[in-house]
């Protein structure tokens, strides 16, 4: 081992040394620590970033990934309840590849066309067409799982059998069961974006005839009826936006919160197709125009006529006529009146009523002419009369008591807030502060420990001795540990003052002040030969 390294390792085991049992104790437990959190610090950094490799997986597929993750020794993580598998980032397209090779994940919940991968040549027709089916049922269900908020889909589909017994076929039904994640639910939007997706991909079928049920059993769209809470969700919607559009005109003229206003509408939901035929004369056509071409052709001459086939004996029977007579006559009419036809189909959602209902505060409305207000009003809510549509506005005193309660409540509670902050800060920083007292504390009392053991194992009686011709009492301390010295009691100090008692308070002192300086002079007596100071 080098000096220089032998000579610093020498330095430190002499320091540990002189550390007491406490001291000793807390660098155990900061070193222990130091490990730790090296150890920690370095498994987190090693640990490599995951990234999901597959979502939304079923129970099978799952375990179908997993199986072959550990075949491969490759490390994984689950999430959202074992529906998607992690794998470090670096390894994700070629674990996607292999996965892909070995066929996995197979989509067990709704296996789609790859039903008819392996259908055997030897099936039955009904085999066939149920497999169909299901393959139908399959890809729609994924399809439906695909879409935003949606955990799980099944899809079952009622396809009526052609018979050549029946003049009527009845019509395909569908019943839809969709599982939502959590804290999610289906819009109005997205039933009727599945209703039109089933009834897209079966022939025949309309979004009247899609069944839809949630996980609560909340029926969303029923077979006849279409979707359940349109109605509402678009009355709701429709009331909205009128309110909103009149309180930001308010607001604009009488100020954010002195007006207040309610929208109540009626909407028609049913579907209606009316069909008008119009007749009327055309100026171009004459009352009554009409067309007539006859042709007619006589002829003469043998004619050879008979039936197909021999006849009894064998020959084919041959009739002969003398002449032959045609005629055709072709008449064209042109009717005098002209038919139109024109067919109309209303579309669901029409506003059959609205009421209105304006209240302002009379403070801020003083200023204003209410009869051009509400004319304003009724421009913005879109009122018609004649559909019946009421606009009813008012002036009135605001009680304003709840919303001055509400802001005291709200100051209070800021001021509170803050209070708690601040108190939180200052027990904070106090136990902080107590903290670091009580571990200067410590380091002080440790100190004065270490310096207490360290005097007193040197016997300061001793010195007078060190004085004494022959160096007797200096050959016998010669090689001794003055760390290892027996602690002694100090020797109490005569009543009449002595100079050699006055030396000791005096080394004494100078010890307290200075005790590495007066062990480093001791050291240096010991190890000096006597005779030659």
């Amino acid at each position: 081992m080098p000096a220089q390294m032998q000579a610093a390792l020498g330095k430190l085991t002499g320091a540990v040394k002189e550390f007491s049992l406490a001291q000793r104790t807390l660098a155990v437990i900061g070193v222990a620590v130091l490990v730790l959190g090296a150890v920690a610090l370095t498994s987190w950094l090693g640990k490599p970033a995951m990234s999901p490799l597959f979502t939304s997986l079923s129970g099978a597929d799952a375990a179908a990934v997993v199986d072959e993750l550990d075949a491969q020794g490759v490390p994984y993580e689950l999430a959202d309840g074992g529906a998607s598998v992690l794998v470090p980032a670096s390894q994700i397209y070629t674990q996607r590849i292999r996965l892909a090779a070995a066929g996995i994940p197979e989509n067990s919940d709704g296996a789609g066309y790859s039903l008819l991968d392996d259908m055997p040549m030897t099936s039955s027709e009904f085999q066939q067409e149920k497999t169909y089916q299901r393959a139908l049922e399959g890809e729609l269900a994924r399809t439906i799982g695909a879409m935003d908020g949606v955990d799980s889909a099944t899809v079952r589909l009622a396809m009526p059998e052609e018979s050549v017994f029946t003049a009527t076929v009845g019509e395909p039904t569908a019943s839809v069961f969709v599982r939502t994640r959590a804290g999610k639910s289906l819009t109005n939007d997205q039933v009727e974006a599945i209703t039109h997706l089933v009834a897209a991909g079966i022939p025949d079928m309309v979004p009247n005839d899609v069944a839809l049920v949630d996980a609560s059993g909340q029926v969303l769209s029923a077979v006849g009826s279409g979707t359940t809470g349109r109605s509402g969700g678009e009355a709701s919607d429709f009331e909205e936006r009128v309110r909103a559009s009149v309180q930001a005109l308010l607001d604009r003229v009488v100020g954010a919160g002195n007006s207040a206003v309610t929208v109540t509408a009626t909407l028609n939901f049913d579907e209606s197709q009316r069909t008008t035929e119009t007749f009327g004369s055309t100026p171009e056509t004459p009352p009554l125009a009409s067309s007539t071409t006859t042709e007619e052709y006589t002829g003469t001459g043998t004619t050879p006529t008979g039936v197909l086939g021999p006849g009894e004996d064998g020959v084919n029977p041959v009739t002969t006529q003398e002449g032959g007579t045609y005629s055709s006559t072709s008449e064209d009419l042109t009717n005098a009146v002209n038919k139109t036809t024109e067919t109309v189909v209303a579309a669901p959602g029409s506003v059959e009523r609205q009421s209105v209902a304006v209240v302002v505060d009379s403070a801020a409305a003083a200023r204003l002419d209410l009869t051009e207000l509400q004319a304003t009003i009724a421009a913005a809510a879109g009122i018609d009369t004649e559909r019946g549509d009421t606009l009813a506005l008012q002036s009135a005193a605001f009680d304003t008591s709840a919303a001055e309660a509400a802001q005291v409540a709200i100051e209070k509670a800021d001021a509170a807030a803050k209070a708690e902050a601040q108190n939180t800060l200052l027990r904070q920083a106090g136990t902080a502060a107590l903290v670091v007292v009580l571990l200067i504390v410590a380091v002080i009392v440790l100190a004065r420990r270490s310096r207490r053991a360290r005097r007193e194992a040197v016997d300061l009686g001793m010195l007078p001795m060190l004085d004494t011709p022959g160096g007797g009492a200096a050959a016998e301390l010669e090689g001794l540990d003055i760390d290892n010295l027996p602690v002694l009691p100090p020797t109490p100090l005569p009543t009449t003052p002595d100079p050699i008692a006055v030396k000791r308070a005096e080394i004494s002192a100078l010890a307290d002040e200075q005790p590495e300086e007066v062990a480093d002079l001791l050291r240096s007596w010991l190890a000096t030969p006597s005779g030659r100071r």
